[in-house]
């Protein structure tokens, strides 16, 4: 099955008076952007907190769908986020889609004096904390004993508009956590690894066509055997790189530009559905293959909406 294509455009940042922001907001509606995304950070800059950003959003706005992308599993309690984004998707009229990952920037633990346990044990709490908050969104109350979590008897409320619940994404870059996903989710968000616990220049050499394929392949073999069907899951990418560029040559420049940062070849580059580059048409054709080899086909654009824009307007719904 091919999906249509959907757009992601990133939250706007706080560093503007609260009416601006919410124009802003307003304007990635009017620009066609399916979804309005934000992520979970309380260090490096990072102001806002995603479900309080995720709620004025969806009020400011009509069709506008609301996207944590992600929420650190360790941060909060799958109890806690069931009710949040329950009562969201209630008021919002049904237009969140709730992002969920294991926790991974280091300096964010370090700031809150919270462990940054093994990347097994993350995953695995995060494993768990799916399988609480599905449970939640149920009909029924739900007992859970796990390694990680307990739950006695507890209905989830209020429940929500989209059912069976809201549409869950899981992102991540390791075979591990992709198998959870693969398992679990609606969505996966297919990234490099950030094993490190910051971001170190080996992303780029995990964002090739040849690795997004291998980690395409995990989630897909999880997905299966997990007794899924073919088309149980929107595979969703975040654009390293969206460089909108009349000129060849100046296209081939940013991705040069891109590459030099890491020191990698930029004809590993060629093809990788993290990097887009060239005129609207060649952006348009690159996503469109990308679709066709990949699957890919719910896109976060970056920054520079509205220079994006022109390709939203000729691909999303088809």
């Amino acid at each position: 099955m091919t999906r249509p294509f959907r757009f992601i455009a990133p939250m706007p940042r706080l560093d503007q008076p609260a009416g601006r922001w919410r124009d802003a907001v307003r304007r990635i509606e009017d620009l066609g952007y399916a979804t309005v995304s934000i992520s979970d950070h309380f260090t490096q800059g990072w102001m806002m907190e995603p479900v309080v950003a995720m709620t004025v959003a969806a009020e400011a706005t009509e069709r506008l769908r609301v996207l944590s992308l992600v929420l650190a599993n360790d941060y909060r309690h799958p109890v806690l986020v069931h009710k949040a984004m329950a009562t969201l998707d209630v008021l919002s009229g049904g237009r969140v889609e709730i992002g969920l990952g294991a926790g991974w920037l280091q300096s964010d633990y370090q700031a809150a004096g919270m462990p940054l346990d093994p990347p097994a044990t993350r995953i695995d709490r995060l494993d768990e904390a799916v399988q609480v908050l599905k449970g939640l969104f149920g009909p029924a109350p739900v007992s859970f004993a796990g390694s990680h979590y307990r739950i006695e008897a507890l209905d989830g409320l209020p429940k929500p508009v989209q059912r069976p619940w809201p549409p869950l994404l899981i992102g991540g870059g390791g075979r591990r956590v992709l198998s959870v996903a693969g398992r679990h989710a609606d969505m996966v968000s297919v990234n490099p690894r950030l094993r490190a616990g910051t971001v170190t220049p080996s992303v780029l050499a995990d964002a090739t066509a040849e690795r997004i394929g291998q980690k395409i392949a995990w989630v897909r073999a999880a997905a299966e055997a997990a007794g899924r069907p073919d088309d149980a899951v929107e595979l969703q990418t975040n654009l390293l790189l969206c460089r909108i560029e009349t000129s060849s040559s100046r296209a081939r420049e940013a991705v040069s530009s891109l590459a030099a940062t890491s020191d990698t070849d930029p004809r590993l580059l060629v093809g990788s559905p993290a990097v887009l580059a060239g005129s609207v048409d060649q952006c348009v054709e690159a996503l469109q293959a990308s679709r066709e080899r990949f699957g890919i086909s719910y896109v976060n654009v970056g920054g520079d909406l509205e220079a994006a824009a022109p390709i939203v307007r000729r691909l999303a719904g088809s």
